[in-house]
């Protein structure tokens, strides 16, 4: 069986899942992940929305060290890979920080497209694949 780490924070396990944020309905400021207040002005006027499925990676960067606990990840010291981490701009709604599927520096370019996915992240106590979401690059080949 499969569960995502934060259920809560995207349309997962829908087929093509989406992020959902938070707009809100008196300054349009977004925010990730869904928040009762707004940030900015500080009302509770704030709206659920379903966030773009692709976007444009604006930096990047190569996690090569296994991160810290809460972490639910289920490599060790021996076995960890080092992960891509990037800067994801959806639209012209927000950019959310998030783990690529890429660590490979021929591929992370600067600007490239790049699509919502789900990856397997660990194992929970019950044996259960934790996923997470990610973003990985979009082969020009499938556009």
């Amino acid at each position: 069986m499969q569960r995502a780490i934060a259920p809560e924070i995207s349309t997962w396990p829908d087929e093509d899942p989406q992020l959902l944020a938070s707009s809100c309905d008196h300054c349009g400021a977004t925010v990730f992940p869904v928040q009762p207040q707004c940030p900015r002005c500080s009302r509770e006027a704030m709206t659920q929305i379903a966030l773009p499925r692709t976007g444009t990676l604006i930096t990047w960067t190569t996690q090569g060290f296994l991160p810290g606990a809460p972490y639910l990840g289920d490599e060790t010291t021996d076995t960890f890979e080092p992960f891509g981490v990037g800067l994801v701009q959806l639209g012209d709604v927000i950019r959310v920080e998030s783990r690529l599927t890429e660590n490979d520096p021929a591929v992370l370019q600067f600007g490239i497209d790049v699509e919502l996915t789900m990856i397997p992240l660990g194992h929970d106590e019950n044996s259960d694949e934790v996923v997470t979401f990610a973003f990985r690059p979009i082969d020009p080949e499938r556009s």
